[in-house]
C-alpha cells in the first residue's frame, strides 16, 4: 500500500481499458486472502471506535474526501465524513454496506466475481442498483469461527482505493504488516 492510497498495479474495476492477462483473477485472489488474514478473534464497539478514528488518520493524513461506516446488524457504531465528503458518498456506503451484508464478501469482491463469469452484475435485471453496489469500499468485520459480525465501509475514493483503505486500516488494527498478495 502506498502512503497516498492510490490503487495498487492491477487489475483496475474502473478502467475501460484492456487489463493485465490474469490481474481479474490475481485481484480475486488477493481479496479472498484478505477475508482469511483479516479476522478478529472478538470484535468490540471499543474496536470500531479504534478502526474509525483509525480511517479518519489516514484519510486526513492523505486529505481524502471520504465518509465511513461502521455498521453492526442496524446499529451504527461510527460514522464521520471528512472535508469534501457529499451526501452521495452516504449513499453510496449504504448500497456498498448492503452488498456486504448480503454476499457476506467485500463488496468489491461481488462485482469482481461478476466480471470474471464474463459480464457485470449491475447488467441483470435482479439486481437493484437502487439499493445495492458492488463497488470496492465495504469489507464485511469476520471473527474468527463465527462469520461476519458487522461491516467497514469508506466512500469517496475511486472503488480499489476505498477498499484498499479499508484493508490498510484492517490490518494496522489487528497488528498485521499488511495481507497476502502485497
Amino acid at each position: 500500500m502506498t502512503d497516498s492510497a492510490a490503487p495498487s498495479p492491477g487489475y483496475d474495476p474502473d478502467s475501460a481499458d484492456e487489463q493485465p492477462h490474469g490481474s481479474l483473477a490475481a485481484l480475486i485472489g488477493r481479496i479472498l486472502a484478505e477475508i482469511d488474514e483479516l479476522q478478529f478473534p472478538s470484535f468490540s464497539k471499543d474496536d470500531a471506535l479504534d478502526l474509525g478514528l483509525r480511517l479518519v488518520e489516514l484519510g486526513r493524513q492523505r486529505s481524502h474526501p471520504i465518509a465511513i461506516d461502521i455498521t453492526k446488524g442496524e446499529q451504527v457504531l461510527f460514522h464521520a465524513a471528512l472535508a469534501g465528503a457529499t451526501p452521495d458518498n452516504e449513499r453510496w456506503i449504504r448500497a456498498k454496506q448492503r452488498t456486504a451484508v448480503r454476499y457476506e464478501v467485500p463488496s468489491l469482491l461481488v462485482g469482481l466475481r461478476a466480471r470474471a463469469a464474463g459480464g457485470r452484475i449491475e447488467d441483470n435485471a435482479w439486481f437493484d442498483q437502487t439499493e445495492f453496489a458492488a463497488h470496492g469500499g465495504a469489507f464485511p468485520i469476520y471473527v474468527r469461527g463465527t462469520g461476519m459480525v458487522a461491516t467497514v465501509t469508506v466512500s469517496g475514493l475511486p472503488q480499489k482505493a476505498d477498499h484498499e483503505l479499508v484493508v490498510e486500516a484492517l490490518s494496522e488494527i489487528l497488528g498485521r504488516p499488511g495481507t497476502p498478495g502485497r
